[in-house]
């Protein structure tokens, strides 16, 4: 049986990191908007340059690049995140590896959230849903980990970051985006409406179609499973 965690997060800063432009929106925006509108600073890590997505041959990897980022800072924009972040890892070859655990531990020891969010690197695939979970969402996932605990927490782990200033912070929360065991729920009724505008940023990603109709049928999903209209789920872990 799920240990299902029923205390609702009251965020003060929040820090999402995903590999991609997109990744946050698709699986978290609803949250986001809901926490943004409560008061909380909301944060974005985006770790690779987003330049393989795209079925147009037309369009160089210098360009996507371009239209990806300002993509995901006008769904920044229509979320009213705090910042939305670039680390510029190469799309489809993230890995995770000291550098990136390094980049993601630097921005949580400057931002200093109490709930991180990323995905879930266990999910490889959804037989049920008929997918295979990319590997950069994988090694995002466990990279993020990794630098929440214990490097970001550490005083003797990154010596580099504590010699430009960089103290240890300690994330209380975690929350992994993961669309088929959650044992978390947040009440999106409100900020679904929200959430669906920041998709249609992503304009380079067709986020609309069958796109939103997938997005639509995950939070009607998850708000069954809460008694609400429309939720997203999570696997919530508190940190000791």
């Amino acid at each position: 049986m799920k240990n299902f965690k029923t205390t609702e997060l009251r965020p003060k800063v929040v820090l999402g990191v995903a590999a991609h432009p997109d990744d946050l929106d698709f699986g978290a925006s609803g949250s986001m908007a809901k926490w943004v509108a409560e008061g909380a600073d909301v944060y974005y890590l985006i770790l690779t340059d987003g330049s393989k997505g795209t079925d147009d041959r037309q369009l160089s990897p210098a360009e996507l690049i371009n239209t990806r980022r300002e993509e995901q800072k006008n769904a920044g924009k229509v979320l009213g995140l705090a910042e939305v972040l670039f680390l510029d890892y190469e799309d489809g070859s993230l890995e995770c590896n000291y550098d990136v655990k390094r980049d993601i531990a630097r921005v949580i020891r400057q931002v200093k959230p109490d709930v991180l969010v990323t995905f879930d690197p266990s999910v490889i695939y959804s037989a049920s849903r008929g997918f295979i979970n990319h590997p950069d969402h994988r090694a995002a996932g466990q990279a993020a980990l990794d630098a929440a605990y214990p490097l970001a927490r550490d005083h003797l782990s990154l010596p580099e970051l504590m010699a430009e200033g960089l103290e240890p912070h300690k994330t209380s929360t975690i929350l992994l985006m993961n669309f088929d065991d959650a044992n978390y729920y947040v009440d999106i009724t409100g900020t679904f409406d929200k959430k669906c505008q920041t998709l249609a940023e992503h304009k380079s990603q067709q986020m609309d179609g069958e796109a939103q109709k997938f997005v639509k049928e995950l939070a009607l999903e998850a708000g069954k499973a809460m008694g609400v209209d429309y939720a997203e789920g999570f696997v919530r872990i508190e940190l000791k």
